[in-house]
């Protein structure tokens, strides 16, 4: 699929079919997903795929608002590692793009599950508690996200996209 188009079809979509997504699809995805940057080239960021339904229902209860993790056929858990890189945060969430944009050239849809919130660190802590018991997940690891994956059931309405002009300075920061 050409970049632009792949861009431009990139949804969240939250209901999927019940069909398996292939290996060597997944293995595409982790490819394209290995090659997004990171500061200083640190590896800063791990992946976990998830596959196993069992496991799959259990994360949809990471959060109230990852249950369509039960109708996922796959997921990808984003992990940061602070203890390698100041810019572990950072790293991890351009590799989230990378996933969901691989995923989408893939045909696949992607729906996107934080983990991590950075103004209430309580609740990341019961979060990433519930995400690495399950995964068997190291303490030093920072969990940021919960990527789903599957064919999609039911497309989304078109998404409204804010104007250009509403977002997008040249120069300087134009005060409207």
């Amino acid at each position: 699929m050409d970049f632009k188009d792949v861009v431009k079809n990139r949804r969240e979509i939250t209901k999927f079919t019940n069909k398996a997504i292939p290996t060597e699809t997944i293995e595409e995805i982790i490819q394209q997903v290995s090659l997004s940057p990171t500061g200083n080239n640190l590896p800063s960021r791990e992946f976990i795929i998830v596959k196993n339904r069992k496991t799959l229902d259990y994360l949809s209860k990471t959060t109230p608002y990852m249950k369509w993790l039960k109708e996922a056929q796959g997921a990808i858990v984003i992990t940061g590692c602070p203890n390698i890189s100041k810019y572990w945060l950072q790293d991890a969430s351009i590799a989230s793009s990378y996933i969901w944009l691989a995923a989408v050239n893939e045909g696949l849809g992607c729906a996107f599950g934080a983990v991590f919130n950075i103004t209430d660190e309580a609740e990341t802590l019961q979060r990433e508690d519930y995400v690495k018991n399950a995964l068997s997940i190291p303490s030093d690891r920072k969990i940021v996200a919960i990527l789903g994956l599957g064919y999609i059931s039911d497309q989304p309405a078109k998404k409204k996209v804010i104007p250009k002009e509403d977002i997008v300075h040249y120069e300087v920061f134009n005060q409207k």
